[in-house]
């Protein structure tokens, strides 16, 4: 019986060598000079490798993180310095233009406010309206801007699940012991925080509809139930106009309810979604880890195609089955492997790193 002849590696399988994957502490991971007779080495690698050890910079600095080359740089603050020159700019533009609005009014100033909010937020009561064709056109601007900046502050109000997909690949490259031994329960952990955030959102919103109703009832005379008509087609966006804010106390309590309430609203329905999407991820991953591997399964897993999965071989595949690794992932991490040999060798060498960030 002859065996399998063995194909030359491709660039992906080129990645997927174990040594690459491979858990060590930073000290001993690292060569130097002391232990560099002590590791092993591919025979692809050069052998000069440590005596290159004298090349190696001495002051190293961490790995810089994402987001975090600008110190400077703050989301929410930069969201809410926009927000503000928007409320600002339109203050300035709609007391000019008062005149030219009609419906219920009360102090410039208010209305002006109020009705950039409830234009910005697409709620649209219709208790303010443009009259002329100057109005209209300003209200044109301002509801394109003003409603760019209202998704600003959903996205940073979402930027959580952001942060969630940034660590993913760090999570990925952990070993499946890990996995076996913890018995799920960090992602366990994971759905229980999940259910935190949808409860305190829903009282966040059981606030913000108590207050709705209570200032609805007591500055604009509303009853009850007219009141939690009003409070549920305002912070779902509907805005219908029966009912709005019409006192100059209700519309400044408006400004700011609105705002937080929409956001609220939006954010709670954001982690419903997310409590649906994890309890998917975490069925999948248990059903993926407690089955049993399968004939096809192994040939797909065995990209040296050496009749033997490694533990990268077999975790990588692992990964791209529970979704948490795609192939464009692993395609963008072959280019980068590639861009750092500098000298074509199939590894990454001291003198790599140094050509490829010194030019030397």
């Amino acid at each position: 019986m002859h065996s399998k002849p063995k194909r030359r590696p491709s660039k992906l399988e080129i990645l997927l060598q174990e040594p690459l994957l491979q858990d060590h502490d930073e000290e001993s991971a690292m060569p130097t000079i002391s232990n560099c007779g002590k590791l092993r080495r591919s025979r692809s690698a050069p052998s000069s490798d440590c005596g290159a050890m004298k090349m190696r910079p001495k002051n190293i600095s961490p790995a810089p993180a994402f987001g975090m080359t600008t110190k400077s740089y703050s989301p929410g603050k930069t969201a809410a310095l926009i927000l503000a020159l928007y409320l600002a700019i339109g203050i300035l533009c709609f007391v000019h233009v008062r005149d030219e609005l009609h419906g219920t009014k009360t102090l410039s100033f208010v209305d002006a406010l109020y009705f950039c909010v409830v234009t910005m937020t697409t709620v649209g009561y219709g208790d303010l309206v443009p009259a002329t064709a100057t109005a209209k056109l300003m209200t044109c601007l301002f509801v394109f801007v003003g409603f760019a900046i209202f998704g600003l502050l959903l996205g940073n109000a979402a930027n959580y699940l952001v942060e969630k997909q940034e660590r993913l690949l760090e999570r990925a490259i952990e070993k499946r012991e890990k996995y076996l031994h913890h018995k799920n329960t960090e992602s366990d952990a994971r759905i229980r925080r999940v259910h935190c955030k949808v409860a305190v959102a829903a009282g966040l919103v059981l606030v913000l509809f108590g207050a709705g109703i209570s200032v609805l009832v007591k500055l604009e005379g509303m009853s009850f139930l007219d009141a939690f008509y009003c409070v549920t087609v305002t912070v779902t966006t509907l805005g219908y106009g029966d009912r709005s804010f019409t006192s100059a106390g209700g519309r400044i309590f408006a400004v700011v309810w609105i705002l937080m309430s929409t956001v609220c609203v939006a954010q709670f329905v954001l982690y419903i979604a997310e409590l649906v999407t994890e309890g998917r991820q975490h069925s999948l991953t248990k059903w993926i880890l407690s089955r049993k591997i399968t004939y096809s399964d192994f040939e797909a897993a065995d990209l040296d195609d050496d009749g033997a999965l490694s533990l990268t071989e077999y975790m990588v595949y692992k990964l791209k089955e529970m979704g948490k690794l795609e192939k464009e992932d692993l395609e963008a991490i072959v280019r980068q492997f590639q861009e750092l040999d500098v000298d074509r060798s199939g590894t990454i060498s001291l003198q790599d790193i140094n050509l490829a960030q010194f030019g030397r």
